[in-house]
């Protein structure tokens, strides 16, 4: 069985030092997908932005500065409050969005109460699906025919 964390929650898309705009989101995990995390930025348009990254960068990034190319976090404070700073980087442009650290925390630290970190690969059923693949067949238990050259 599968288990599926989300949260609905806005992120703010900074414009400038001084202004920034709100963007519906939402973040989830997937035990069927036990690496990722995934986002939903639900902008003015038909379909959703998403995004999706190792859980293992936003956990490091909820701490310490952490990823490079296309996505980087870090956290830091504005306005006395602890926030995660989120910047994305695709061919179409970048965003800067700024995250409340308690929150997004709050909603790893459930994903990683369902799945913590070194057993993903369980999930994955990497294991199971080798042993099945290397298992002695049917045809594995009958005699070759061998050629004979005459």
């Amino acid at each position: 069985m599968h288990t599926m964390v989300e949260r609905e929650l806005e992120l703010d898309l900074v414009l400038s030092p001084e202004h920034s705009i709100a963007v519906p989101t939402r973040l989830t995990y997937r035990t069927a997908d036990p690496y990722a995390v995934h986002i939903s930025f639900h902008i003015h348009s038909e379909h959703p932005v998403n995004w999706t990254f190792a859980r293992e960068l936003l956990v490091e990034g909820v701490f310490r500065p952490s990823g490079n190319g296309d996505v980087r976090l870090w956290p830091t404070k504005r306005n006395g409050c602890n926030v995660i700073l989120l910047a994305l980087s695709s061919p179409d442009g970048e965003a800067l969005l700024e995250a409340s650290s308690e929150v997004v925390s709050a909603w790893l630290e459930r994903t990683l109460r369902v799945l913590p970190p070194g057993c993903e690969s369980e999930r994955l059923g990497i294991d199971d699906a080798l042993a099945e693949l290397l298992a002695p067949t049917v045809a594995d238990d009958r005699p070759q025919d061998q050629d004979v050259d005459s």
